[in-house]
């Protein structure tokens, strides 16, 4: 079992760890219990979970015992962030977040077996606190000086804004919540990412003065691009994961687009392929990437991974048909109606709307004399089929599920009709 650890050095899924040689040696000495920690301050986790959500599914697979935390109390507080101080979400918010975020975490692990995950709420074990019990038997462990030192927590003292008690105390209920799964499971292993590594520490250190045991903690790296600047984020914000939040096409392309330079990293990062299939991915980079194979089995891996192998499926099928690689007549509307969102668009009225209107609506062509011209010179596709008939009117029969018909200029300028009807 400690071989998984090589594996995640390998897939540069490791950045710092309490003891990695101890680490190791627990892994290997038969399945350990590990845990982290996601909280509810937003109604969907984002690309930026799912580091954490796939390094667990590798532990997992591995044969060790995932505990999956939901913050219903920590997310009534949050996490001290650089930018400043977070809005305090109602009870009712918090806990409707925290279901939704239990539903997505659940479709990444497995709930039967012997190495079977839980599902946990610290508001169980903190609803209830009083807060002279919380100071008397868990504050009593932690020295300021020590809370103090925390990046995020110094560099907020040293802010305009500065920091309040409510953030402060943070790390103190993150700490209890692993020695209370330390207690209660048997837990000795935490996860999360590079900027929670402070956290981490408060549960090790608490554990070890609290209960006298030794347990380890491990994080992430900081998933950058190649120049060293942040990944992630869309036009649009946040690539999140919850489909009705980021549409599962948008997410597809998001990863569909990623640079060459990037993508082999991101293959290790955020799919289950094999060395040998990643092996064989940076060689097609190499000599044929204007194929974008490499992207492609990113992106339907990651998209398979969050949305469902049918959905995935479907998202490809469309992302082919815009540029006439597939069936646009198979898409249905939903599906359509994502893959279009973000192009140029126009009304059209069946048996009035001529192809010539339509590009000028779109703003593909800038007048109706540029349209002919380019209808006369075989430019112009209504539906992916070549149009040069400068009468050619719109039928109902075009319209493809969901009212929509495609229009392009050349190869890749699209632009999407809408029948309002």
């Amino acid at each position: 079992m400690s071989d998984i650890l090589d594996e995640l050095q390998w897939r540069g899924l490791l950045a710092q760890s309490t003891d990695i040689a101890a680490l190791r040696a627990a892994l290997g000495e038969g399945p350990v219990t590990f845990y982290c920690g996601f909280d509810p301050t937003a109604a969907s986790l984002h690309h930026g979970h799912l580091v954490q959500l796939v390094l667990m599914r590798h532990l997992q697979r591995a044969g060790h015992r995932p505990i999956a935390l939901v913050g219903g109390a920590t997310g009534m507080i949050g996490d001290p962030r650089m930018s400043g101080e977070r809005v305090l979400n109602d009870k009712e918010t918090v806990a409707s977040w925290t279901e939704r975020l239990r539903t997505q975490i659940g479709r990444f692990l497995s709930f039967d077996g012997d190495n079977a995950a839980r599902m946990v709420n610290n508001l169980d074990w903190t609803g209830d606190l009083s807060a002279i019990d919380f100071l008397r038997d868990i504050g009593k462990y932690f020295r300021l000086s020590t809370m103090l030192a925390k990046d995020t927590v110094a560099r907020r003292l040293a802010s305009e804004e500065g920091l309040s008690f409510t953030e402060f105390s943070y790390q103190i209920l993150q700490g209890l919540d692993y020695l209370e799964l330390h207690r209660r499971h048997g837990c000795v292993l935490q996860t999360g990412g590079n900027d929670q590594w402070g956290n981490l520490l408060s549960g090790v250190d608490l554990i070890r003065k609290a209960d006298g045991h030794g347990v380890h903690a491990a994080t992430t790296p900081l998933i950058t691009k190649a120049d060293g600047t942040k990944f992630g984020k869309s036009e649009g914000g946040a690539i999140w994961l919850d489909g009705d939040m980021f549409s599962p096409y948008a997410f597809y392309q998001f990863w569909l687009n990623t640079d060459d330079a990037d993508v082999l990293g991101y293959l290790k990062v955020f799919t289950f392929r094999s060395r040998e299939e990643i092996a064989g991915l940076e060689a097609a980079v190499t000599e044929r990437p204007q194929a974008r194979e490499a992207q492609r089995a990113l992106a339907e891996d990651v998209t398979a991974l969050v949305h469902g192998a049918e959905v995935a499926e479907r998202v490809r099928r469309a992302s082919q048909a815009l540029f006439g690689r597939d069936n646009l007549r198979e898409l249905d509307g939903v599906t359509l109606g994502d893959a279009v969102a973000e192009l140029p668009r126009g009304g059209v009225t069946p048996g009035a709307t001529t192809v010539v209107d339509l590009l000028v609506a779109t703003g593909l062509e800038k007048g109706r004399s540029a349209a002919r011209r380019t209808l006369a010179s075989g430019g112009a596709y209504l539906n992916n089929d070549k149009v040069d008939d400068e009468d050619r009117v719109i039928a109902a029969a075009d319209l493809l599920d969901g009212g929509y018909v495609l229009v392009r200029k050349g190869r890749r300028n699209l632009a999407v009709g809408v029948h309002a009807s």
